[in-house]
């Protein structure tokens, strides 16, 4: 029998360092797994072609409700598919299926949970990241301002991929803001909820990965970990990507990159301090929440 665990975070959050670490317990001992090569059927929950193929439904003649309305849907298909494999407890197999998920935890508008609550998975590990380093790095990812990418963390209505003029490769995306991003994951009582902080995983990244593990109900040996850790190497991520490139950048030709500088605390070097003060005055109570103290006089006198 195999899990189905969310691996949830806002944009920019480290989910893909979490996959690669992940990846690369199965890894050959002389060789890291490709960044481009998924390590799981289903990469991302939005992804469109599962839908068309399970449901027996073309969704681009579908609008986004109406998609919101059948997602519950696929993702109770996938997981009871996941349950039934007989090979999920078999040794070396995985006994955990790490799905990356983007969304908000919402409803549809029939009002039920978008990911179809307990029936589309069994838990979910919630990354998260000072939002004062989200916003550089989501303003690198999208080719957008930094200015731009807070009002984008700061938008109640927020969402990925809500275009109506064209068929993108995957769903819409509600992301809310990325305080209610957070508590959406939070305080939602369908399933558990294993929290990961981006900063904690680089103190301490093979801990992290151990206990995220712990939780999906996933076995790895103290050897497969230490070699992950090592193989995901943020330096080693970046090196592969500038030889081979990652599918995941939206717009390579703009000359953007996916694995920027993955620095806890870069905010002080990118932001002045209007920028720290537009996300602390939206973002102060979740921030406290996650343990991220807010900026002294002394902090916004040296940023940017």
């Amino acid at each position: 029998m195999t899990r189905t665990i969310w691996l949830a975070s806002y944009p920019k959050s480290g989910n893909t360092w979490l996959r690669m670490l992940v990846a690369n317990l199965s890894a050959p001992d002389d060789k890291p797994a490709d960044i481009n090569d998924p390590f799981e059927r289903i990469g991302i929950a939005s992804e469109r072609s599962p839908f068309d193929y399970l449901l027996l439904i073309d969704s681009g003649l579908l609008t986004h409700d109406e998609i919101d309305r059948l997602r519950p849907r696929m993702y109770e298909t996938l997981a009871r598919d996941a349950a039934d494999d007989e090979d999920g407890g078999a040794e070396g197999a995985p006994q955990a299926r790490l799905v990356k998920v983007h969304d908000a935890y919402t409803l549809t508008p029939n009002g039920e949970p978008l990911l179809a609550g307990e029936r589309g998975a069994d838990g979910a590990i919630l990354i998260v990241r000072d939002p004062r380093d989200v916003a550089p790095s989501l303003a690198n990812h999208s080719q957008i301002s930094i200015d731009d990418a807070i009002s984008r963390m700061n938008d109640q209505g927020a969402a990925f991929d809500a275009h109506t003029h064209c068929q993108r490769q995957q769903f819409r995306q509600k992301l809310l803001d990325w305080s209610a991003h957070a508590a959406s994951w939070l305080t939602q009582t369908d399933i558990p909820v294993h929290l990961v902080r981006y900063e904690d995983m680089q103190v301490d990244a093979g801990g992290v990965l151990r206990a995220a593990l712990a939780f999906a109900g996933r076995n790895a040996t103290d050897a497969a970990i230490a070699r992950a850790v090592d193989f995901a190497d943020f330096k080693k991520l970046r090196a592969q990507e500038q030889v081979r490139g990652f599918r995941e950048v939206p717009r390579p030709h703009a000359g953007g990159t996916f694995f920027r500088r993955g620095k806890a605390g870069s905010w002080r070097e990118e932001l002045n301090a209007a920028q720290v003060v537009r996300i602390e005055l939206a973002h102060a109570p979740m921030m406290r929440r996650l343990g991220y103290a807010l900026s002294s006089p002394a902090d916004l006198a040296h940023t940017g």
